[in-house]
């Protein structure tokens, strides 16, 4: 097994979506923004995905630029990143991202082999009745460990 750097969490994805399926995508970066990512100047948390002639496309992702370097090409930090993966995965998400409601997000940034890759969820939004019921879920679970422990 390879050995998997976490560089940046989506903390807000498991609260507000039920995420179905993870994919692991490749991302198409400049050669500044991968020295940034490794600096982890990276927010992923408004991140999404998006068709774009059967391509997916990372929107809304921040990755700074990188301070020592010159900004040659890499002037927008929010600018649309491609996404690397196989052709059946890609048709995959894109049939699931046009069922209604579906969405697909950024889940984490990691490195791999000194490649940066990208964990996209495919998820439904939660309603609000949703995240109140995982939140007294959570809550009495922790009731219960706190009395098993006590014992």
């Amino acid at each position: 097994m390879s050995s998997r750097k976490v560089i940046a969490k989506n903390r807000k994805a498991h609260r507000d979506y039920h995420i179905s399926d993870r994919y692991d995508a490749g991302l198409v970066l400049l050669g500044s923004e991968i020295k940034s990512i490794r600096n982890h100047n990276v927010s992923i948390g408004d991140g999404y995905v998006q068709e774009r002639e059967q391509e997916l496309w990372l929107l809304n992702t921040h990755i700074a630029p990188y301070k020592d370097a010159h900004n040659f090409g890499h002037r927008d930090p929010r600018r649309p990143r491609k996404l690397l993966l196989h052709r059946r995965e890609i048709n995959r998400i894109i049939t699931k991202l046009r069922d209604n409601g579906m969405t697909a997000i950024p889940l984490q940034i990691y490195l791999e082999r000194g490649r940066a890759k990208v964990e996209i969820g495919v998820a439904r939004g939660k309603r609000q009745y949703d995240k109140r019921a995982d939140l007294a879920k959570r809550d009495a679970n922790r009731q219960i460990e706190r009395a098993l422990k006590e014992r």
